[in-house]
């Protein structure tokens, strides 16, 4: 983390050598013993701070109290508002207190030990992907994500100009990762940095299967990539796999796992979001420090937010029962309303977690066809597979999160149609 020379982070570039911090006989990676290298990305300053900050420390560090002619934040000189009258200081990770206590929550929830240095908490898990890939990638470099997946990967990964490279998901009864497909990505494309895995995935509901589990984290090593986790979707669980586990806390590479608030808490306007870093230590060092870096840019998380978070936890357990009983309702409701279908051209791809599902219908129906069909006549909005880069058309992805009857009654819709463009 940077050592400020001044309480306002906005004077820091100022107090600094420019230049990246980097190790000489490895200017873009770090290293570890067992020849795991990863890249980091080289557009980040991540400089030393200069001798006047360093002397500034130590003599903090001896006690010193330190006057500064140049402090600029208006809440050391009584200028604070009465709404918020606390004094700020520039926490880029969030502050200590706070990531303490989510990962107190974490550790209690998922029966394992957390360090709250390896938190770093921040506004959503969008701006989780985008951090992760300015600290990892240059422009032009690479990233692998999967599809059939959610579109915001690849939006994002545009506005940092570092190519999204798909990898596909296979579908035999359930969902799996073309392992051989994925090295044959990597050998073809060396500016790649970073695999992505959404764990369960969206919209597919698909954990990522044990024996994928430790051929990833193998790929991982292979090519010196590092791990991005998403797993906001974990708990909210289906038809689960007794083997399901999430990638938070892998040692094995540099993993940078995300999860939130908004997906826990069913809302989406509750914008925390958080990053928990793990892997050999040497190298998580050095991730931190470029996001780190990108933080105290940046600066997010807000007092206002900070004050909330306490009660916000305190509801996460009520909150995910309440969105489990609805969805694993709807989903009974689902299971029904295509066991009753007059026609029975319409079945529900396996779906371990998650909030939505994918629906398969005869190809001959076009997806555009459908949709448009839907909106004219029964005045309602569907996703079509290709939203989601599904290979073929006849797929739909449907939420499980509406009140039953509005559920029951879309469903029942959506088949309407299906069986009237068959029979057109």
């Amino acid at each position: 983390m940077h050592v400020l020379s001044s309480t306002d982070s906005t004077e820091q570039s100022k107090y600094q050598n420019q230049g990246q911090l980097q190790d000489p006989t490895n200017p873009t990676g770090a290293v570890d013993s067992n020849g795991y290298h990863i890249h980091i990305a080289s557009r980040i300053n991540s400089s030393h701070p200069n001798i006047i900050a360093n002397r500034a420390a130590q003599l903090r560090a001896q006690g010193i109290a330190l006057t500064s002619l140049n402090d600029s934040n208006p809440t050391h000189h009584g200028l604070a508002p009465c709404v918020l009258p606390e004094q700020y200081s520039a926490n880029p990770r969030g502050s200590l207190t706070s990531r303490k206590l989510l990962a107190q929550v974490l550790a209690d929830e998922q029966h394992r030990d957390i360090d709250p240095e390896h938190l770093m908490i921040l506004d959503s898990t969008s701006q989780a992907y985008s951090w992760a890939i300015t600290a990892l990638c240059d422009p032009g470099d690479a990233v692998l994500s999967p599809a059939p997946g959610y579109p915001l990967i690849d939006s994002i990964c545009a506005l940092q100009a570092v190519h999204n490279i798909q990898y596909r998901l296979c579908y035999d009864g359930s969902w799996y990762v073309d392992i051989a497909a994925l090295h044959q990505l990597c050998q073809e494309h060396p500016h790649i940095r970073a695999l992505i895995v959404v764990n369960p995935n969206n919209p597919t509901g698909s954990y990522i299967h044990q024996s994928d589990r430790q051929a990833l984290l193998d790929l991982c090593r292979q090519y010196q990539l590092a791990l991005i986790a998403d797993e906001v979707f974990f708990d909210f669980t289906l038809q689960p796999l007794a083997s399901a586990r999430r990638f938070a806390g892998e040692q094995s590479v540099v993993t940078l796992a995300f999860d939130g608030l908004s997906k826990r808490l069913a809302a989406p306007h509750a914008k925390v979001g958080w990053i928990e870093l793990s892997g050999p230590e040497d190298q998580v060092r050095r991730v931190q420090t470029m996001l780190d870096a990108v933080a105290d840019d940046y600066l997010p998380f807000s007092v206002l937010t900070e004050r909330a978070l306490p009660q916000l936890l305190d509801e996460l357990s009520s909150q995910q029962k309440k969105v489990h009983q609805r969805i694993t309702h709807n989903l009974e409701l689902l299971h029904a309303a295509l066991a009753h279908s007059d026609t029975a051209v319409v079945s529900l791809l396996r779906a371990e977690a998650g909030w939505n599902v994918l629906l398969q219908f005869p190809s001959s129906i076009d997806e555009n066809e459908l949709a448009l069909r839907m909106l004219e006549q029964e005045h309602m909005l569907i996703q079509p597979g290709y939203f989601f880069d599904m290979t073929s058309n006849g797929f739909v992805a449907v939420s499980l999160l509406p009140e039953p009857d509005q559920f029951v009654h879309g469903i029942d819709c959506l088949l309407r149609t299906i069986d009237d463009m068959l029979n057109a």
